[in-house]
């Protein structure tokens, strides 16, 4: 009996000491997990990990490997998307605003790196030296840099085009070849650009760049209605003309003649190709003369009472090229004279038989140029748009002649060459970004969905691409 009272003690207390060490040690677990800091690996990024591995100092993002990418703390994925970036920005990162706007790098990480960056806050033509990682600008990035880097404006406040000159426009920040072809298609205009929406038309004014004017340019919204190119200019020469006129023959009149009877330059040339190629050497008629489309009704009223047809100046100009040994090139003329253009196609034109069509030569050029840089017309209406083309005589070549677009090369966005989105005229705005972003979006309805551009420009791209 009193063995079974000892047994039964012994194993209550072996109970109760094992009941309490068990309370003591939960609560010494619990004690520690309150005090401990709370790690939660679920909500990482896995860019930070290696990053705590490795204490952050200064670093250049242009010298960096592979290697020193991971060694702050981005997987390999995110480092090839960075690399990739660099390429897309022409090999070398400008400035920390432009690494910033790397998606692989999120914004906490930027904050975090920095401070560290060896870099200028933003672009600029050169960069600033840093001694420490002995960073200075390269001679050929600079040169690399200027293909992708836009030039922003400097914007005087409000301010009249009009009265702008070619220094006035480079000191806004446009090159001095653009402002020289601002003041052109100004001149084109008659002397002025009338309106904002005329400015706005001038092609080598972006979207981008007209916006930021608009608010401060000094012109009507609307053009005057009723308004035709170089009105001005028309209106001032048929003045003078009136006083000016005296009796001559338009089969013996040269170039300096018709512009003293009130002609432009263009008009001349044309008048003396019409009449020298067209009609063989000499007028025979006054329809002749008027049928010539740079001489208006009313201009032909003015100057017909002055006119004289001597019929011993009928072939004047085709006896004084024999005379002058110019019998090789009669011939020539007369054969080109003979040209069909109904089986001409537009796209295979050449410059000689523009001139024999009645262009003059800067017009034929003109058009030469801006067909070559298209890679082929694509349809009639480019040619119309012909920047300084005579529209009129356009309009009557392209009623005649063929277009023919089947040997134009298309590419899709994601695999046209660079070289060719940077020069191609209906690219060349938006270059950059579309290089920039088909390297995660190959797909033209992608890119177009990312560069935005105006529904009637990308009507014209499309003229040129593709089927993705």
């Amino acid at each position: 009996m009193s063995f079974h009272i000892q047994f039964s003690a012994a194993k209550n207390y072996f109970l109760g000491f094992a009941t309490s060490g068990t309370i003591l040690f939960s609560s010494l677990l619990y004690f520690n997990s309150k005090n401990q800091p709370s790690s939660s690996p679920t909500f990482k990024t896995e860019e930070y990990i290696a990053s705590e591995k490795f204490p952050l100092k200064e670093f250049n993002p242009n010298k960096l490997t592979e290697e020193g990418w991971v060694k702050l703390g981005f997987t390999e994925r995110k480092v090839a998307t960075i690399l990739k970036y660099k390429e897309v920005v022409g090999g070398n990162f400008t400035s920390k605003a432009q690494l910033k706007k790397c998606y692989a790098i999120s914004p906490e990480k930027f904050n975090e790196l920095e401070a560290y960056i060896l870099l200028p806050e933003t672009g600029s033509s050169s960069y600033k030296s840093y001694s420490s990682g002995g960073y200075k600008s390269s001679g050929n990035y600079s040169n690399n840099y200027k293909t992708f880097k836009k030039k922003d404006l400097i914007i005087p406040g409000k301010f009249n085009p009009d009265n702008f000159s070619v220094n006035d426009f480079v000191k806004m920040g446009f090159t001095e070849n653009q402002a020289t072809s601002i003041l052109k298609y100004k001149n084109y205009l008659g002397g002025s650009f009338l309106s904002k929406e005329k400015f706005k038309a001038c092609f080598m004014i972006s979207e981008e760049n007209y916006r930021k004017m608009a608010p401060y340019i000094l012109l009507p919204e609307n053009t005057p209605e009723n308004y035709s190119p170089s009105s001005k200019f028309k209106s001032t020469t048929t003045e003078k003309a009136k006083t000016a006129y005296q009796s001559f023959d338009p089969n013996t009149t040269d170039f300096e003649g018709w512009k003293k009877l009130g002609f432009s330059e263009k008009q001349a040339q044309v008048i003396l190709n019409y009449r020298d190629r067209n009609l063989k050497g000499s007028f025979k008629n006054m329809e002749e003369i008027a049928s010539c489309f740079v001489i208006s009704p009313e201009k032909m009223e003015e100057i017909k009472p002055y006119m004289i047809l001597n019929p011993e100046n009928f072939k004047t100009i085709s006896s004084k090229k024999q005379e002058g040994n110019y019998t090789s090139e009669s011939k020539a003329s007369s054969v080109e004279a003979k040209t069909d253009f109904s089986k001409i196609d537009l796209n295979q034109i050449t410059f000689k038989q523009m001139v024999e069509f009645g262009f003059d030569e800067k017009s034929a050029a003109m058009m030469l140029s801006f067909r070559k840089k298209l890679g082929g017309f694509a349809n009639t209406q480019q040619i119309i748009d012909t920047y300084e083309i005579d529209k009129n005589l356009a309009q009557k070549l392209i009623a005649i002649a063929r277009l023919d677009q089947s040997k134009i090369v298309k590419y899709t966005l994601s695999d046209a060459p660079e070289e060719w989105l940077k020069n191609h005229p209906y690219f060349k705005y938006s270059a950059d970004k579309i290089i920039y972003i088909r390297s995660t979006s190959p797909n033209n309805k992608k890119i177009f969905n990312f560069i935005k551009v105006k529904p009637e420009y990308e009507a014209r791209m499309k003229l040129y691409l593709a089927q993705d």
